[in-house]
This record gives C-alpha cells, sequence and structure tokens, in this order.
C-alpha cells in the first residue's frame, strides 16, 4: 500500500485534514498521539527514559513524570535530541506494527506527524504532505484552542522547520487558509492516490 506522510505546523490545521480523509476510509496514523501513549506502555522506550534521564522519570506504576521529563529537556536541544532519539525509533516500531495489522484491499494509508521532516520519518513514506496556513490564522487558531499567548505559540513554532523548508521537502501542499476549498484539495489527491502505485 502507498504510505503518504502528512504534516503542518502547529495551527495548520492538519488533524482537522487527516479528519477529512478517514471520512473517505482512509486508515491515518496519529503519530503525536502514539508518543504520548507509548512513553507508558513500550518497555523498551521506558527503560530507556530511565536510563538516560533518571529513573524519576516515572512514578510509580510507571506513569511519566512529565514534570521531571520537561525540567530536562525544555531549554536544552542536546537533551532534547536524546529524547526523540528514543522516543521517534519507538513511533517508527508503532507505525511498522500498525502498517501489519491492516487490510491488504487498503490502497493508501497517512502518517500523521508533526515532526515528520524534523524526525527524518518523512523517509519511510512514498509521498508526503504539507499543511499551510498564514501565519495570523495559525496564531489564532492556536491561541483560541490552547489558551496561550501569541509569544507562547511563536516559541513552539520555533522549534519546528520553517515551512519554506519544509515546502521544499514535501510533494504537496494543501493550502488552509479558509479561502481554497478543503474538501476540493482533499478530494483531488485522495483521486491520484488511488492511482498511485507505492
Amino acid at each position: 500500500m502507498l504510505k503518504v506522510g502528512i504534516t503542518g505546523g502547529i495551527g495548520s490545521g492538519k488533524t482537522t485534514i487527516c479528519k477529512i480523509f478517514e471520512t473517505l476510509g482512509v486508515p491515518v496514523f496519529y503519530a503525536d498521539t502514539v508518543a504520548k501513549e507509548i512513553m507508558v506502555n513500550d518497555a523498551i522506550l521506558i527503560q530507556g527514559v530511565k536510563d538516560t534521564f533518571g529513573k524519576e522519570s516515572y512514578l510509580p506504576g510507571d506513569i511519566l513524570n512529565n514534570k521531571h521529563i520537561a525540567g530536562i529537556v525544555f531549554n536544552d536541544a542536546g537533551e532534547l535530541a536524546k529524547l526523540n532519539g528514543l522516543v521517534h525509533p519507538a513511533v517508527f516500531r508503532a507505525f511498522d506494527n500498525w502498517v501489519i495489522q491492516l487490510p491488504e484491499k487498503v490502497p493508501y494509508i497517512l502518517k500523521e506527524a508533526a515532526l515528520l521532516f524534523e524526525s527524518g520519518s518523512y523517509k519511510m513514506c512514498d509521498k508526503n504532505i504539507l499543511v499551510t496556513a498564514p501565519l495570523e490564522l495559525k496564531l489564532d487558531r492556536v491561541m483560541k484552542r490552547d489558551g496561550v499567548t501569541a509569544d507562547q505559540v511563536k516559541a513552539r513554532m520555533d522549534k519546528q522547520f520553517t515551512d519554506e523548508k519544509k515546502i521544499q521537502m514535501a510533494d504537496y501542499l494543501i493550502k488552509n487558509n479558509e479561502t481554497d476549498s478543503l474538501i476540493n484539495q482533499v478530494m483531488d489527491l485522495h483521486q491520484l492516490f488511488l492511482n498511485t502505485k507505492p
């Protein structure tokens, strides 16, 4: 089956677009959701986190100690890279296991990930979609959704590649700008993927 990566900066609306694909019967692997799940149920990952960041990384019952981890990696790119070096391979394993369990007749699937390009996981996909949106629209969406300030949103954006960089790495663009029809853009890609061999 064809494996299609889909990503977009914070507030771009990539999850909304994935939901449209899902209504068309396309299976979607949500890498960021899976990453949170495997932090507490993947024994190899849990041990790796404990070995790297200390036993106090987990509370009794293997409950992730978010405060401890955040305190280490939040303002330290090197420590964050170590954490990503543990989490990303575990997500790759989970993705491979997910794909194996899908029916063979599925023509294509989507792998949704905020850091698709940054993590290198785009290389595991046959094609990649980038969802873009104007900066002001992205800021407005995230501020309303998360109850945060524009500066807080921009700080998160700074941890991701710019759209300009991602456009050069993507095969297809979906413009989520409240002008171009999302349905039409999704349907065009859906038809294309149905007729594309991996």
